[in-house]
């Protein structure tokens, strides 16, 4: 059905864009903070390129810039334009719950997408698209015991605070690492926020405080991780193995030249199109799993030759 798409209310023109195919579907995309990494641009690209290949959808992209309020305006807005369906890629999974759940009471379907909701949202949304970061975390933690050959002390570089993957992969982390791999314990934890210059400042102060007691470092992706990176280089230790997640060129860069431990393979491609997928099953009503997960492998050294070197 067709879709009333003027813009209510907000002036939304600086972040987004609309498709102009056959209307059979509007769905409605609000994606956390384009600019914020080359990941997320480069899933907003494949998304609106994906969009253009099913003919019978028009698409409204958004950003919300990282912000939560203005994401909830967004949601808020797509609503009450009556899209068929909601691909939300969340600012926050606590803060999100109340307007998920007006959209289900509205009839909307949300697809939550790369990052999940929070378990109170759970019941409010329709299906996730994305990772297990609960996995990828636990994954990490394995590469983490292996490098270290079960025994030292590791710092950790979390991802937002309140943001559901940075939740996940410090949960997964931490509760496989104690389970597993008892000989190596976190000294300490800190938010670098998904910013490659602020987990620089922070391993500076992890050096500052450690020092040469510092076996190894977990970092919640590889943009962070390489800010570790360049401050343990500035620092002129050595044999410091970092852990990361999501494969950045970047990353698979240090993986290569031997600098860098290992990291799970994420790719934004993949993510864009499978969040497309499942909307459209749903909308053409066929039956979908809550979780659709996809496969993070581990890459190291030793199997990075198995993987091509990411666009992003």
């Amino acid at each position: 059905m067709q879709k009333k798409l003027a813009i209510t209310g907000l002036a939304f023109s600086i972040c987004f864009s609309t498709f102009s195919f056959a209307k059979d579907y509007v769905i409605g995309v609000t994606q956390n903070n384009v600019g914020v990494d080359s990941y997320q641009t480069t899933y907003d690209i494949a998304l609106k390129d994906t969009m253009t290949k099913y003919p019978n959808v028009e698409g409204i992209v958004l950003d919300a810039g990282g912000n939560v309020a203005r994401q909830i305006a967004q949601v808020q807005d797509l609503i009450q334009q009556e899209v068929d369906a909601i691909i939300l890629w969340p600012t926050n999974g606590q803060a999100l719950t109340p307007i998920v759940r007006k959209a289900k009471q509205m009839g909307i379907p949300v697809i939550i997408t790369n990052s999940n909701i929070s378990e109170k949202g759970q019941e409010f949304i329709t299906a996730f698209s994305g990772p297990n970061t609960i996995t990828q975390g636990q994954y990490a933690a394995e590469l983490m015991c292996e490098g270290l050959n079960g025994k030292g002390q590791v710092v950790q570089i979390t991802g937002q605070p309140g943001y559901q993957t940075a939740i996940n992969r410090q949960k997964g982390f931490e509760d496989s690492l104690a389970a597993d791999c008892p000989g190596v314990s976190i000294i300490d934890s800190q938010p670098g926020d998904w910013n490659r210059e602020k987990s620089q400042r922070v391993m500076e102060n992890f050096i500052t405080r450690f020092g040469t007691k510092i076996d190894g470092v977990y970092a919640a992706d590889d943009n962070m991780g390489i800010g570790a990176l360049n401050a343990i280089k500035e620092a002129d230790l050595k044999n410091i193995k970092i852990v990361g997640a999501t494969n950045f060129a970047v990353g698979y860069d240090a993986i290569k030249e031997g600098s860098y431990y290992g990291s799970v393979v994420q790719s934004p491609v993949s993510d864009a199109i499978a969040a497309l997928a499942i909307t459209m099953k749903i909308l053409n009503g066929d039956k979908v799993e809550k979780d659709n997960y996809f496969d993070t492998p581990k890459v190291t050294l030793a199997n990075i030759d198995e993987f091509e070197r990411p666009v992003f």
